[in-house]
Parts: structure tokens; C-alpha cells; sequence
């Protein structure tokens, strides 16, 4: 039997039978209140590769600047920037209609005023440049999704602005590495955590 493509997280309009979830997670120190559905990755606790793309994310690198979180789901990476970081005006995008709609809830309920969350197929409605760029790329939507979201990124990074991705080992981390190098002209390894790959590049 096919397998209903239309219930993945990156589709537009996931066919999900709904049923809320409200629990807390900390990042980067901070306490957040997450509501997640059915439809959205990773919809009972933050996963791992994202937790550790903001542990290794370094601010202070990063030019003036808004930022822009490429594929928020439910908003975990973006608010947790956001929170952190209240000087900086974020950007959080996805295709998924319902991850967008638990992170407007979620922004609301957490009193994050410095975002920005539109929808966007990749980098469709990405009309800025910016000081950095994550991403905790959607692999389940194939090879060629997650290259045009790392290639994508040098038309709307800001002159040193940067790119930094998570991916695991066997997930194609050392593809996207090439990619990567291909188009900036470097990528740096800046963490390695339990098979995750926290990969960076420069616009220079």
C-alpha cells in the first residue's frame, strides 16, 4: 500500500487527525511553552539535532542583522533565538500551514514579539538577506529539498553572514559538507554530537 504523503510534516497541508500537545523545554536557557500537534516533526520534545545546531550556534560571529529559521516546524529553533536574543528581529518559515499556526500560538504564548513567521516553500517568499541562517533541514523530503535549502542560503545571507545546519552522518552530513564548500568556498565541522554533525559556512 502507498504510503499518504499528504500526512508528512514538510507537505502544505498535513491530513492529520489533531490532538494537541502543551509541555515546557528549556533552550539556551531559557523555559518555553510549546503547543505541537499531529502533522509536525518531532511533536513531544525538542528533538536532538535541534537542540544541538543552538548550543553550537555562535551569535557573536554573526553580522547586524535579522536572522532567518529555514523549515521552524512548530518554532523551537526561531523562538528559542528570539528569546534569547531580543535585540534580533527573526524570520521563521515553512511550507507546513499547521507547524505555522503552533508557531504563531507558540510565539503569543511565550510573548515573542521579534518574529517574523510566513509561509515559504524553501526560500519561494524569502525576500531579505540576513545575518545568519539555521536550519534543521526536513531529510524525509528528499536529497534534493534539502540541497536547494544549503545552496539556496547564499542569495539571502548578508556579506560575512552565516549558514549552519544540522545534519547526521547518516543522513548526509558529509554530502552536504561538499555542497556546502561547492558554494560558499568553505564549511567547518564547528560540533560533532552523537552522530550529528553541526556543519557552517561563511559568506565572505
Amino acid at each position: 500500500m502507498a504510503e499518504n504523503l499528504t500526512n508528512h510534516y514538510y507537505t502544505q497541508n498535513p491530513d492529520v487527525l489533531h490532538e494537541e500537545h502543551h509541555w515546557p523545554f528549556t533552550l539556551l536557557g531559557n523555559e518555553l511553552l510549546f503547543t505541537t500537534d499531529n502533522g509536525v516533526f518531532s511533536k513531544n520534545r525538542v528533538d536532538y539535532g535541534s537542540r544541538a545546531l543552538l548550543a553550537a550556534f555562535n551569535a557573536d560571529k554573526t553580522p547586524a542583522g535579522p536572522w532567518l529559521d529555514l523549515g521552524t516546524g512548530y518554532g523551537p529553533i526561531g523562538l528559542a533565538l528570539a528569546k534569547k536574543w531580543p535585540e534580533r528581529q527573526v524570520t521563521m518559515v515553512d511550507v507546513n500551514e499547521l507547524a505555522l499556526d503552533l508557531a504563531r500560538q507558540n510565539a503569543v504564548a511565550n510573548q515573542i514579539e521579534n518574529v517574523e513567521i510566513k509561509t515559504s516553500d524553501i526560500y519561494e517568499h524569502v525576500t531579505e538577506r540576513y545575518a545568519a541562517i539555521l536550519t534543521n533541514p526536513p531529510v524525509r523530503a528528499g536529497k534534493q529539498v534539502v540541497t536547494a535549502m544549503l545552496t539556496g542560503a547564499k542569495e539571502h545571507l548578508l556579506p560575512g553572514g552565516t549558514l549552519t545546519v544540522v545534519l547526521q552522518k547518516k543522513q548526509g552530513a558529509p554530502s552536504a559538507e561538499k555542497n556546502m564548500k561547492a558554494t560558499f568556498g568553505n564549511c567547518e565541522i564547528i560540533k560533532k554530537d552523537k552522530g550529528y554533525y553541526i556543519l557552517e559556512s561563511t559568506l565572505n
